[in-house]
């Protein structure tokens, strides 16, 4: 009994200590400074104090409260999820105390505008504390998360009035947001949309109708949730076309600003779910009694218009998720691996060695260091294009910026997302038996991120906007500015002797010719034969993601190579790493091009009756 007690007791001290989390600061500053552009971003008209000394220091305060306050809730979180009891929600002892101290930091407010209580820091400073956020507690960071989107919403088509009234609280965060897309009878498709929404005059609507998988739908956190919901008037048109956004808050809103009545919005229960248990996911039902009371925001009929500013928003943010919880497990698979004696060396030694030592754990361990370094480079990349989309004093490099970022945000969803479930996988292989076993922790990560390849549209809706809206509709235009700027990389790769860079150039040159040929396919093949190249649409998204990820590893490993001398523990590391990526994961992407280019027919071939 005593053996039993001290061998579970040595258990628990090992699962604590491979259970935290510590931010990758170093190399978030190295991304933001060496391949994200945050200089450029700093010479912008009122960003002259965002540099990097400025990233430095938030990103020192935002790893320090996420490693001390919101990481340690992360496996209680998974054991003691959020519960419902007569329609209201008790989330996870602890949560509600780490989101006060959230708000009270100022957390919430650090992409928003000043005038609204925010800090107004640029996307590219935001982006490593949103991965840090989540990276701690994703089921914990989906909150602010779904809150952000509500407030870019707000910020683009709110009137005056609805700014005035909701956006202080939600950007201080006292006020939580959500977004209400979701149907039972409508999933994905938003036409068959049916909640209704009933004009009484000024402004005033009633909404009526119920909402699924609405995350952090209702919860004690926050002493007001402001749901932004989609219905449709009742002269609205059939279709897409017919619908409207409106703002429903839990409680109504004194002319004064002090909290109401009770509206007639409440939530009948909340799911059951495979992963991310702490984050109440709500069905809510609006007007059962009297009709919810909502404002029309914006016009009438471009409710979808609006949301998708929401869902653009919501879609980075989950890409970025994807790249949190795959750093989360690295870390924990690196912890396991140095402490977990196993078997003798293949070169030979006394005893049993940490099994990092061995090969094949290595190749796991850096496949999971390459795939995450290189989604966060291309995640923080793309956070730059969006600054300079926003703030550039040029209107033409504006639209430009804007292009170049919209054509990544599916990418960075789809493909970081995708990527997170095979590193989360590959963490619960380098921890063996143990990784299966709950205590461990690693399962959970597994678990947790299977949900970020479906909501906020699923890897195919991904994809398929990634193949119609992003790359025909231009005839290809802006892939192939992309592929431009990865020629414009070979050509300083070749200039270069060593192994690795060398390396990187046939890989990358392979790479990006297979890009080319698919994207021309796209083009010439759209109208000819749809259903033959949408069959394609995920391997194409997802080969662009490895060519656009090992771009910004090639880039890294040249300046790497340059400051070698300066630290060389870290940056020959990122140039071994970038050397990897190339191998062992960029060079999939011809693979990926002849499915997309050949494989259209077998896709297709099987009849319904076949299945």
């Amino acid at each position: 009994m005593v053996e039993t007690f001290d061998s579970f007791f040595h258990f628990s001290i090992l699962v604590g200590v491979i259970m935290s989390y510590q931010a990758p600061i170093k190399e978030m500053l190295f991304v933001l400074k060496e391949l994200a552009g945050i200089e450029e971003i700093e010479r912008f008209e009122g960003f002259e104090d965002y540099g990097i000394d400025t990233a430095a220091a938030v990103l020192e305060e935002s790893g320090k409260f996420c490693a001390e306050v919101v990481a340690p809730l992360n496996w209680e979180g998974d054991r003691s999820p959020s519960t419902f009891d007569k329609g209201e929600v008790a989330v996870t002892p602890g949560f509600k105390e780490a989101y006060t101290q959230f708000v009270d930091g100022g957390w919430q407010g650090v992409l928003h505008p000043v005038e609204y209580g925010g800090q107004g820091l640029p996307k590219i400073i935001s982006t490593p504390c949103t991965e840090m956020l989540n990276a701690a507690n994703l089921s914990f960071a989906l909150c602010p998360l779904l809150t952000d989107g509500a407030i870019e919403a707000l910020l683009t088509a709110g009137s005056p009035e609805l700014k005035a009234k909701f956006l202080p609280n939600m950007v201080s965060g006292k006020w939580t947001g959500t977004m209400n897309l979701t149907e039972p009878q409508a999933g994905s498709d938003l036409s068959m949309v049916r909640a209704k929404a009933v004009p009484q005059g000024d402004g005033v609507y009633k909404v009526y109708g119920t909402k699924i998988y609405i995350t952090y739908g209702e919860h004690n956190m926050a002493e007001n949730i402001i749901h932004l919901v989609l219905a449709r008037t009742p002269d609205a048109p059939a279709g897409v076309k017919g619908i409207s956004l409106f703002v429903v808050p839990k409680f109504l809103v004194n002319s004064d600003g002090t909290l109401g009545d009770r509206n007639d919005a409440y939530c009948v229960s909340i799911e059951h779910k495979l992963g991310i248990k702490a984050s109440p996911t709500a069905v809510l039902q609006f007007g059962d009694e009297s009709g919810a009371v909502g404002y029309l925001v914006g016009e009438e009929n471009r409710g979808l218009e609006y949301m998708f500013i929401m869902m653009n928003s919501a879609r980075f943010g989950v890409g970025m998720q994807g790249i949190s919880i795959a750093d989360r497990a690295y870390q924990k698979a690196v912890s396991y691996a140095k402490d977990r004696l196993q078997s003798r060396d293949l070169a030979g030694s006394e005893g049993a060695v940490a099994i990092i030592h061995h090969p094949d754990v290595k190749r796991m361990l850096t496949t999971m260091r390459a795939y995450t370094e290189g989604a966060r480079a291309l995640a923080y990349f793309g956070a730059g294009l969006s600054d300079k989309a926003h703030f550039s004093a040029s209107e033409d490099t504006r639209n430009k910026n804007l292009a170049l970022y919209e054509f990544l945000v599916p990418v960075i969803k789809g493909f970081s997302t995708e990527m997170s479930i095979q590193v989360t996988s590959l963490g619960v292989q380098v921890h063996g038996g143990m990784g299966f076993i709950e205590e461990t922790g690693a399962a959970q990560y597994y678990r947790d991120a299977r949900i970020l390849t479906i909501y906020e549209g699923t890897t195919a809706i991904q994809a398929n906007d990634f193949v119609g809206r992003k790359t025909y509709r231009d005839k290809g235009a802006v892939a192939k500015i992309f592929a431009k700027l990865i020629v414009q990389t070979e050509s300083e790769l070749a200039k270069r002797n060593s192994k690795a860079c060398q390396s990187m150039l046939e890989n990358l040159t392979l790479a990006r010719k297979a890009y080319e040929s698919v994207v021309e396919f796209i083009v010439a093949e759209y109208k000819a034969d749809i259903k033959n190249v949408f069959a394609g649409s995920v391997p194409y998204l997802m080969l662009s993601g490895y060519l656009l990820t090992s771009w910004q590893m090639a880039r890294s490993m040249m300046i790497a190579e340059d400051k070698l001398e300066e630290d060389k523990i870290f940056y020959s590391a990122k140039i071994t790493t970038a050397q990897f990526h190339a191998e062992h994961l960029l060079n999939l992407v011809p693979a990926l091009a002849q499915s997309v280019l050949k494989g259209g027919y077998s896709v297709n071939a099987l009849q319904v009756e076949q299945y």
